[in-house]
């Protein structure tokens, strides 16, 4: 079982930038492929990243294609969302979550029902 905090979180002005972080504990995170969700007030969550086990598979909602990177060290236990070019849009609460997976290079789909959850961290774009 893995646990999971997200931090990086807090309030940036439009045009700017956010690295969240997500560390987990309790097992290994290279056995699992990592996925970032956010949820907007009034708004179900959406997929914006995630990212297999080894790291070298990808993917990005539409949304964020071009300004957010997902990255991973496993040695660290973390995994990366840098956001860049920020808008109000991407208001949210953050949250990362975990899938046990065989395939090194497999990315579960948003829709698949990810065991792991953590907390969140907000992020606020305003001005």
């Amino acid at each position: 079982q893995v646990q999971l905090v997200e931090s990086g979180g807090g309030l940036v002005q439009p045009g700017g930038s956010l690295r969240l972080s997500c560390a987990a504990s309790g097992s290994p995170l290279k056995y699992y492929a990592i996925g970032w969700f956010r949820q907007a007030p009034g708004k179900e969550r959406e997929g914006v990243s995630n990212i297999s086990k080894s790291g070298g598979s990808t993917y990005y909602a539409d949304s964020v294609k071009g300004r957010f990177t997902i990255s991973r060290d496993n040695a660290k236990n973390t995994v990366f969302l840098q956001m860049n070019s920020l808008t109000p849009e991407d208001t949210a609460v953050y949250f990362c979550a975990a899938e046990f997976v065989f395939d090194t290079d497999f990315i579960p789909r948003f829709s698949t029902p990810y065991v792991y959850w953590g907390q969140g961290t907000q992020v606020t774009v305003s001005s």
